[in-house]
C-alpha cells in the first residue's frame, strides 16, 4: 500500500468513530471503497457478535466506529443494542453495509415480571426483584420508527428517576470538593437524548467521573482523592490501573469503581410504568416481526469473567422459568458464553431444545476495556451460536420484506419444517448474500421461500 493511500486510511479509521455522524459515514463509505478495491483486507472469524452499546445508550463507539471495531477484530457479523433505544439502527445498517460485514439491530429492555409467578424473585437483574432484561432482536428497518414510539414514554419516565438518581447522588457527595452534577449541564450532554437515545445510571456515573477528574486529576490525585475524600477502598489491581495516568481506559476503569461503590447507594427503583409487562413486551416485538429474547444470566459462583461479585439469580428455578417463558411467547433465549459455565449453559441448551427455543448469543459491549471477539462461542457446545446469528441477519432482513418470511411466523413456508432445520436454511441464505449489498438475500430467498 503507497504511503499516502495508508495515511488516508488512517484518518479515515479515526473519523469513523466522530461525534458528527456525516464525518463517520464519509469514513465509513471510503474505507468501504478501499475494502471492494483490495486495498484494505481482513481475514474474517467465525466469530459474531450481535450485543454491541452505542452512544445512544452508553459506549464509547458510535453505530459506525462500532461496526468499524467489528470489522477490525474480524466478526462475521456486528448488532447494535442499546437500552431503551432503537436511534442508532439505521446507522449501523447504513454503516455496515457500507464496510461489507453483516449486520443486525435490536434493543434492550428492563421487563415487569410483577404479574407473573416471579414477582419476588431476583430473576435476571443484580439491582431489582421482579424485573428482567429482554432483548429484542432482528428488528425490521420498516419497525424502527415504531420501535422508538414504543420506547418513547419508557424513557421520558426514566429520566424522572434519573433525575432523582442524581439528587440522591449529590446528597451523598455533598460534603466533597467536587460541587453538584447537574443532570441538564453534566449528564444530557454525554447522551444522545434528543436524538432517540437514552439515559442510563453509567451516564451519571460518568459525570461522576469527569467531576473527580476536574478537582484530582488522573493518577495519584485521584487515588488519593477516592481513598481519603470518598472513602473508596482500592484493591491492589485496581489501584495500580488508576496510579496510571497513561492508562487509555482511565475514564471507563474509574467508572466501575464507582458503579460498584456508589451505584447501591444512590439507585432508585424503577416503576411498574418504566418496566413494561414483559407480555405486552413480547407481543409488541412479535407484532413487528422481531424476535424477543429472555437473557439468561445464571448464579454467578466464581465469575468466569472476574466482574460479578457471587450471587444467586434464576438457577434455582430455571425450570419454571423457562417454561413459563415458552407458554407466554417467547421464541428464544440469549446468553453470553464467556460469563456462564459449562454445566450452566448445557442445561439451558437442553431446557431450549424442549421448549423449541432459539438460541442467540452476543456479549455486551460498553466499555472501551472489552474485546469485540468472543473465542467461547466456538467451543463445541456452543459453535451452534454462530448459525443462529446468522439466522437472525436472515430472518432480519426477509421479515422485513414479507412478514411470512419470518422465522417464526406460522405461515411461514418452512413453517413445517423443524425450528433447527430452519435456522439452518436461514444462515446458509445470510452467509451467501452480498453483505455490501444485503437486500442480495431476497433474490436468495425467493428460490427458498416462494
Amino acid at each position: 500500500m503507497a504511503k499516502a493511500q495508508e495515511d488516508k486510511i488512517t484518518t479515515l479509521q479515526g473519523q469513523i468513530n466522530s461525534s458528527d455522524k456525516a464525518v463517520r459515514l464519509t469514513a465509513a463509505h471510503q474505507l468501504g471503497e478501499a475494502m471492494q478495491s483490495k486495498a484494505l483486507q481482513r481475514e474474517v472469524l467465525l466469530e459474531v457478535n450481535n450485543h454491541v452499546h452505542t452512544t445512544y445508550s452508553f459506549s464509547p463507539y458510535e453505530p459506525a466506529g462500532a461496526a468499524f471495531a467489528a470489522w477490525e477484530a474480524a466478526l462475521a457479523i456486528v448488532g447494535s443494542i442499546d437500552h431503551d433505544s432503537i436511534s442508532a439502527a439505521h446507522e449501523m445498517l447504513e454503516a455496515s453495509a457500507m464496510l461489507g460485514i453483516a449486520s443486525t439491530v435490536g434493543f434492550e429492555v428492563r421487563s415487569g415480571f410483577q404479574e407473573t409467578p416471579f414477582a419476588d424473585k431476583k430473576i435476571n437483574n443484580p439491582d431489582s426483584l421482579g424485573i428482567a432484561y429482554m432483548c429484542v432482536h432482528g428488528v425490521p428497518v420498516r419497525a424502527i420508527a415504531a420501535v422508538d414510539q414504543f420506547l418513547a414514554p419508557i424513557r421520558a419516565i426514566r429520566n424522572i428517576r434519573n433525575r432523582a438518581q442524581v439528587d440522591a447522588l449529590n446528597a451523598l457527595i455533598c460534603d466533597s470538593a467536587l460541587g453538584k452534577i447537574d443532570f441538564e449541564l453534566d449528564v444530557i450532554p454525554l447522551s444522545r437524548l434528543n436524538e432517540g437515545g437514552s439515559i442510563t445510571e453509567r451516564h451519571i456515573l460518568s459525570a461522576f467521573a469527569s467531576k473527580i477528574l476536574k478537582v484530582a486529576p488522573a493518577g495519584k490525585a485521584t487515588v488519593d482523592f477516592l481513598e481519603t475524600q470518598l472513602k473508596i477502598s482500592l484493591t491492589g489491581s485496581m489501584r495500580k490501573l488508576l496510579l496510571d495516568p497513561t492508562n487509555v481506559h482511565y475514564h471507563y476503569d474509574l467508572l466501575g469503581v464507582l458503579k460498584g461503590n456508589y451505584l447501591p447507594r444512590f439507585f432508585i427503583q424503577p416503576s411498574r410504568e418504566e418496566t413494561v409487562d414483559v407480555k405486552e413486551v413480547v407481543n409488541f416485538a412479535l407484532s413487528i416481526g422481531a424476535i424477543p429474547a429472555y437473557a439468561y444470566l445464571g448464579d454467578v459462583g466464581e465469575s468466569v469473567t472476574g466482574d460479578k461479585k457471587a450471587e444467586q439469580f434464576e438457577d434455582a428455578y430455571l425450570d419454571d422459568l423457562v417454561a413459563y417463558l415458552a407458554k407466554i411467547g417467547f421464541p428464544a433465549i440469549t446468553y453470553m458464553p464467556p460469563r456462564n459455565s459449562e454445566a450452566q449453559m448445557e442445561r439451558l441448551q437442553k431446557l431450549c431444545r424442549k421448549h423449541n427455543l432459539m438460541e442467540i448469543s452476543g456479549v455486551d459491549i460498553n466499555s472501551s476495556r472489552q474485546s469485540f471477539n468472543c473465542p467461547e462461542m466456538l467451543a463445541p457446545g456452543c459453535i451452534h451460536l454462530v448459525d443462529s446469528a446468522w439466522a437472525l441477519v436472515a430472518h432480519e432482513k426477509l421479515v422485513n420484506h414479507d412478514e411470512t418470511w419470518g422465522l417464526f411466523h406460522p405461515n411461514s413456508p418452512l413453517a413445517t419444517n423443524t425450528l433447527a432445520q430452519r435456522i439452518e436454511v436461514y444462515a446458509r441464505l445470510a452467509k451467501e448474500m452480498d453483505p455490501f449489498e444485503p437486500t442480495s438475500i431476497l433474490e436468495l430467498a425467493s428460490k427458498v421461500l416462494r
